[in-house]
């Protein structure tokens, strides 16, 4: 790790100059300028008032965690056509998460794949046309700005009995996709 850029990047992010950093730490601008080159290290103490004056710890600043990923683009989405559906993964790797979301067209007459019985639970939205969702041997229709959720203990899919396509979210969890 090259700790003098690091710094730096945390400077420059705080929009402070090497001499407004240097003022708030009772330090020199040319001692600020001489860490940020790496070619001196503070002492603990120095680095503690250093990262303090920069809104950070020592804990956040030595913390090599990958930051979390919040938002994915719509580049990053994964997607399977088949004849009469598309499926894309709204999170890519989500199956190692508590619940997987899906964003699913439907052509007319299509149907997703049948999923037996399992533990979790299963959500929908539906942002246009209708579908119909078969859990068990019952047939409960959704339409635009609809939602559905059930426990998935009973064999269910859902199939598009319309003549105009249907576009849902599908959330499982745990996932399933």
């Amino acid at each position: 790790m090259r700790l003098g850029e690091k710094i730096k990047q945390l400077r420059h992010s705080c929009n402070l100059t090497q001499g407004e950093l240097a003022d708030r730490c009772e330090l020199t601008k040319g001692y600020i300028s001489q860490i940020e080159n790496d070619l001196t290290s503070p002492s603990i103490a120095t680095l503690i008032d250093i990262l303090a004056a920069l809104g950070s710890s020592l804990k956040e600043f030595f913390n090599d965690d990958e930051e979390e990923k919040i938002v994915y683009c719509e580049e990053e989405y994964i997607e399977k056509a088949e004849s009469d559906l598309v499926i894309n993964w709204l999170i890519p790797n989500a199956q190692k998460n508590a619940m997987e979301p899906v964003r699913i067209e439907l052509l007319p007459g299509g149907k997703t794949s049948s999923d037996v019985p399992h533990e979790g639970e299963e959500f929908g939205y539906v942002l246009s046309g209708e579908i119909c969702i078969m859990l068990g041997k019952k047939k409960h229709v959704c339409k635009k700005g609809n939602s559905f959720y059930f426990k998935a203990d009973k064999p269910h899919f859902i199939k598009n009995e319309k003549s105009v396509k249907a576009v849902f979210v599908w959330v499982s969890s745990p996932p399933t996709f």
